[in-house]
Parts: C-alpha cells; sequence; structure tokens
C-alpha cells in the first residue's frame, strides 16, 4: 500500500555542526621545525591563544599562525598540570581555540594527560596530537637504529637522580637516556654502579635534529668527557640525549644528516626578504642555516608617468620585445599593471625576455611565458648571445621595452642598440641602501660567528660592507660572477668562492662543493673538520673555486 502524499516536501533533516576541540595539545617534533606533523599545522593556524614554555616554539606560531594569537607562557597559568588545564579551559571559553604546544609527541614525559584531564572535568573539549617522539627522531637524525631483527624493545630514561630506576643491563633493549648536562651524567654514574660495562658502546648527541646538531660515539665510561666537551658548546638547559643500542656500530652506514656538505654552516645571504626565502630553503636543503640581512630596499621610481606611458604602450603595440632582467622588475610591471586595471593579456603579440630561471617563473607565476632564456650564462651578457638581431623583413616595429632598477648597467642596451633595436630603457624601481641590521647581527658579522656570506651583486658588496661592516676574515666568501667578485675584492674582501654561472643556484652549489673539500682536506690531514667561525685563526687565502 503506498503512502498517500499531503502535498508538502518532507522536512530536511537538519545536520549538527561539526564542532572542534576547544584545546588542542599539539606535540611539535624533537627540534627540527619540519618534522611537525600537518594536523599541528592546522591546530596553530587556527589558534586564538598559544600557550608554550619553549621559546623555539615561536618559529612554529610565526610560520603558521593566521590571527595572530595571544601568547602565553605555560608556568603562568599554574605549578601543576591540574591548575594549568583549568586555566586552559577558561582560555578557551573566553577566547575560543587554544593551542597547547609541547615538546616531542607531547605524551611521554609530559604534562598533557593532566592538564588534558582537568580539561574534560571543566567540562571543555579537546583533542591531542601527536608529535615526532625522540627515540625515533634522534635515533634517525644521528643513523642509529635502536632495534633490529635481534633487538625487539626500547626502553626511555629521563636522565637524573635514578637510583629508584631498575638501572641493571637488558640484555636485547635499546635505551634512551635524555636530559640535562647534569641529568646525564647521575645516570652515567648510575648506570656503571647498577653494573653496566663502562666499554658499552653510546652515542652522545645535542641540539638533536637541528642544524645544531653535535654528535660523538664513545664509550659509557668515557662519556663524561664528552659531556664536558658539550658543556662549552651547550647551555646547562639544553637537552642532552645518549642512545644504547645495537645500531652504533652501522652509523657509518647511515649517517645522512651530519654529512650534508653545509651541515650546521651559518650563512648571510645579503638580499632582500623576499628574494632570499628561496635560498633559505636551498640552503637548508644542505645543512644550513640562512639569516637573510636585507642590503637593498626596492621601492617605485619617484616619477612614475614613464612608466604609466610604457604600460599604456604594451596596450597600444608599441614594443616588439619585453626584456626582464630581475625578479623585481617582473613585480614591479604586475603592481604598475594592476593600478591600471591591466593584466598580463597585455602582453599577447609581444616577445618575452627573462634573464634566468628565477626571473622566468615569477614571469610564469602571472601566466607569461618567455620566449627567450639565455642558454649559457643568466646575465644581461647572456641575454645578448641569445637576443636575435632585429630583422626589418620579420618584426613590423624595432623597439624594446627594459623595465629595470634604477642602477642599471648599460651593458644590455649597448648591445641591443647594436643589433638593430631602438631601446626604451624605464625605471620600473629604485633600490636605496637599507638600514643596518640589528647590533648583534653585525656584531656576529664582523666577529666572524658566520661560515659563509653569498654576494649575488656588486651592489649587495658595498652595501653590506656599508650598513654592517666587512665579515670577518674567517667567513667564506662566495660571489655569483667575476664583476661582483672584483667588487668584493676592492672591498678587501678575500673571494674564496666562485659561481661557474651567474645564478644563485650554482652559487650555492659552489659553495656547498668548496665545504666538501675542505672536510675531505682536514680528513686527509687527520684533522677534526670544523666549520670556518669554529676556526682560531683566520683561514689562509684559497683559490677561487
Amino acid at each position: 500500500m503506498s503512502a498517500v502524499s499531503s502535498g508538502n516536501p518532507p522536512e530536511k533533516k537538519k545536520t549538527a555542526p561539526v564542532l572542534r576541540p576547544a584545546v588542542s595539545f599539539v606535540g611539535t617534533g624533537p627540534g627540527d621545525p619540519g618534522l611537525i606533523t600537518a594536523r599541528a599545522i592546522e591546530a596553530i593556524e587556527r589558534a586564538a591563544v598559544v600557550v608554550t614554555s619553549d621559546p623555539t616554539h615561536m618559529e612554529l606560531v610565526d610560520r603558521y599562525a593566521q590571527h595572530g594569537p595571544q601568547i602565553l607562557d605555560a608556568q603562568e597559568l599554574g605549578n601543576t598540570g591540574r591548575v594549568r588545564g583549568r586555566r586552559l579551559a577558561a582560555l578557551a571559553g573566553e577566547y575560543g581555540r587554544v593551542v597547547r604546544l609541547l615538546c616531542d609527541d607531547g605524551i611521554l614525559f609530559a604534562p598533557t594527560t593532566d592538564e588534558a584531564a582537568a580539561c574534560r572535568r571543566a567540562g571543555m573539549s579537546f583533542e591531542i596530537v601527536p608529535g615526532v617522539g625522540l627515540p625515533a627522531g634522534i635515533s634517525a637524525y644521528t643513523g642509529t637504529p635502536l632495534t633490529d631483527g635481534r633487538v625487539r624493545s626500547v626502553r626511555l630514561v629521563a636522565a637524573g637522580k635514578t637510583a629508584h630506576l631498575d638501572m641493571t643491563p637488558h640484555r636485547n633493549t635499546g635505551h634512551v637516556l635524555a636530559g640535562s648536562l647534569v641529568d646525564i651524567e647521575d645516570s652515567v654514574c648510575g648506570l656503571i654502579d647498577a653494573g653496566w660495562d663502562p666499554e658499552t658502546e653510546v652515542v652522545i648527541c645535542s641540539g638533536g635534529t637541528t642544524a645544531t646538531q653535535v654528535t660523538a660515539d664513545t664509550t659509557l665510561g668515557a662519556l663524561r668527557r664528552h659531556v664536558a666537551d658539550l658543556a662549552e658548546v651547550s647551555t646547562p638547559e639544553e637537552r642532552i640525549v645518549v642512545l644504547v643500542g645495537p645500531g652504533n656500530a652501522l652509523r657509518q652506514e647511515l649517517e645522512w644528516f651530519e654529512s650534508k656538505p653545509l651541515f650546521g654552516w651559518q650563512i648571510i645571504i645579503p638580499r632582500t626578504k623576499e628574494q632570499g626565502a628561496a635560498t633559505v630553503e636551498a640552503l637548508a636543503e644542505l645543512g644550513a642555516v640562512g639569516t637573510i640581512v636585507p642590503t637593498i630596499s626596492v621601492e617605485p621610481p619617484r616619477s612614475p608617468q614613464k612608466m604609466e606611458r610604457a604600460m599604456r604602450g604594451l596596450v597600444t603595440g608599441d614594443y616588439r620585445w619585453v626584456g626582464f632582467t630581475s625578479v623585481n622588475a617582473v613585480r614591479a610591471v604586475r603592481n604598475h599593471l594592476s593600478t591600471l586595471g591591466l593584466d598580463a593579456r597585455c602582453f599577447a603579440g609581444i616577445k618575452i625576455a627573462a634573464v634566468g630561471g628565477v626571473t622566468a617563473a615569477s614571469l610564469r607565476e602571472i601566466g607569461i611565458e618567455p620566449e627567450l632564456i639565455p642558454s649559457g650564462e643568466q646575465s644581461a651578457r647572456g641575454m645578448l648571445e641569445d637576443w636575435p638581431p632585429y630583422d626589418p623583413d620579420l618584426d613590423p616595429i624595432n623597439r624594446v621595452l627594459l623595465p629595470r632598477a634604477d642602477i642599471a648597467t648599460d651593458t644590455l642596451i649597448a648591445g641591443l642598440q647594436e643589433m638593430g633595436w631602438d631601446v626604451d630603457d624605464v625605471t620600473a624601481y629604485r633600490t636605496v641602501r637599507a638600514a643596518p641590521p640589528p647590533a648583534p647581527i653585525r656584531e656576529s658579522i664582523k666577529g666572524g660567528d658566520f661560515d659563509a656570506v653569498l654576494f649575488t651583486s656588486s651592489s649587495t658588496v658595498r652595501n653590506m660592507v656599508g650598513i654592517a661592516g666587512k665579515p670577518h676574515p674567517r667567513t667564506i666568501v662566495a660571489c655569483i660572477g667575476p664583476a661582483t667578485a672584483k667588487t668584493a675584492e676592492e672591498h678587501g674582501l678575500r673571494v674564496d668562492v666562485l659561481a661557474p654561472e651567474a645564478n644563485i643556484g650554482a652559487l650555492i652549489t659552489a659553495l656547498a662543493d668548496f665545504a666538501r673539500a675542505r672536510r675531505q682536506e682536514a680528513k686527509d690531514n687527520d684533522e677534526t673538520p670544523l666549520r670556518p667561525s669554529q676556526a682560531r685563526t683566520p683561514a689562509r687565502r684559497r683559490k677561487r673555486s
């Protein structure tokens, strides 16, 4: 029997809204910011309040938080997990989404359980987002397996006064001890007193998973000497990790992190923040830490009328070619077009030249595919080598637009004119010397705390010396081309590395090759490889490589 319709559509069931947990307990991993999970990033992005007790977490907040959250120190919320949990619940009720950041996985030896239970008792919802754990992180980044086909268990010990723990040797078990320098010394004494063989092989690590990681292979009996060495380069509060397991003998085969060619190198990047970001990422892949020190500031031209006329000339077909000699030129043209209500469509029918791959990539971002990218040297000289001469039978007009900086050289203009082109050289932007960097950066530059500096133009040399002073003699100076190297030498700098091609990728590769050769030279001489900043005396003059 069929149902009789009443003529009215059936009511739709209301779907309950998806409720987000009010408090997120987030494990941030053992140190490397790149090890944070996708779920953790999502939580930080939505945070109204971030609670942490570790200053290193600020890098994650600066990178991922989208709403300018309020930052609170966990100790401000109370001295016990129960009290802090009640305060977290109150903060969530007042501000909304609260994120509690914790080191490592956020679970083991962490206050998460007490604080989360207090949130639940206060009637506030929560979630626990685990991070990469300390044992896995340090084991991976030191190349020291804690288990194998024979060893099937791992023991994690919070180092310190361990008399109340069972410290007797456990066969077929990997061990991880973590704590401060003093805690590690106490645990070593406890292990030996409990019957551990002083000749037991161990790996000691500080700064694990970061560019400051220092790892040493030693024995339990000799561990105190390495603790003393670490005391010279570590703070008393810095966490030290000792690994005891079957993988100690495999470190030579599995070590990958500290063997990166530029591992631990602190490198100055005298470029704008926008230009230097990609360089920082490229250096990080090789183990280095890049510090951007802006030496120039990019500003609009004093008189924009000529640039506006050039942009309108694109629409009216006044140009056969447009040559872009920098990413800044692409940005300037894009901004001027936007101001006039125009976009990339005004380049229809016009040939586009880009000085190199980075500039070409920035053009593609706005929908423009360049016809000309130098096949050789990525510079004005390289553009001229591939630029076709003007042919009246093929080219309806002979005008070329060059939107450039106010301090650009005339090499490109002269070369194009010799090939029959009429060049419209327009100032698209001005470059002015940036303000001096903060005093600590200036002191580090002059004091030799940086291992290398990457100079990508003559102006970066002049401006950096002008605003920050000369780099220390032991700092490795790497230059992108002969002209930049000449300027550096004119300012009294020793040039150690010269890129074989005039692009930032070739410059970084050349520096990495230099570092490999330097390390191998030290090993061949039975010396401990040191970074330039660790040398006690200025490095001797080396041939360009």
